[in-house]
């Protein structure tokens, strides 16, 4: 369990209610949660976390440790589609030996399409991702204090889906879809994005401004004092 909070009275308050009623054990300063490093500079006021153990476990286990590394996520060379999915019995024999499924789940990604019956060049896509990893293992998100301001990048392609031409938007602030329409155009794919990406923006200004309200000390404790009552 993880406890985090505005005050620490507050948390030290929540901590010995919970241990009243439970058995607990106060590991201290969280280092690790679900694979990820936690890393602290409280001089310069800044965290860090880093999947650098989970992304080493998936590249032994796939046996690509000393893999050349990569610095982009996939090559501007790699047009994927349904078209490159094994054609001769020879092709889906190949395929067979090649643990593409369990790779994929290690990763997020456009490769998680050809799942069912994936291809030598969606394997090669697999493999540059993982070289990849291996080149960006050590890159952390890194949290500091101050004002709490939502940045946003956005782009789009055009028909970059061979399959169905459908374009895709990326935008980022802490998550990324799909557009759900056909665009007949740069500017109307860069339209679609930009929209999605606005209404991420707006959710998450809308959450924030809550989880401020939140934790305001007093309402902080009100809500404290309602979860140990219940």
């Amino acid at each position: 369990m993880l406890i985090a909070g505005s005050s620490m009275r507050e948390i030290n308050n929540l901590k010995t209610r919970l241990s009243a009623a439970f058995e607990m054990k106060d590991l201290g300063p969280a280092k690790q949660i679900l694979e990820m490093k936690i890393s602290r500079d409280r001089s310069a006021g800044t965290l860090n976390l880093y999947q650098e153990l989970y992304i080493e476990k998936v590249l032994s286990r796939f046996w690509v440790n000393d893999a050349k590394p990569r610095t982009t996520p996939l090559a501007n060379h790699f047009k994927l589609s349904k078209e490159q999915s094994p054609k001769t019995a020879e092709e889906c024999d190949h395929m067979a030996l090649v643990p593409y499924a369990s790779t994929v789940g290690s990763l997020i990604g456009v490769v998680s399409r050809y799942v069912a019956n994936p291809g030598k060049e969606h394997w090669e896509a697999v493999k540059w991702l993982l070289r990849y990893l291996r080149g960006t293992s050590s890159t952390s998100l890194c949290f500091g204090k101050g004002n709490v301001t939502l940045h946003g990048f956005v782009d789009a392609d055009l028909g970059g889906d061979v399959d169905s031409s459908k374009s895709t938007s990326w935008y980022i602030y802490t998550t990324g879809r799909t557009t759900k329409c056909v665009s007949l155009s740069f500017t109307e794919a860069e339209y679609v994005a930009i929209a999605e990406a606005e209404k991420e923006k707006i959710w998450q200004a809308d959450y924030l401004e809550e989880l401020e309200t939140l934790l305001i000390p007093k309402a902080f404790h009100d809500f404290l004092i309602k979860l140990v009552s219940w």
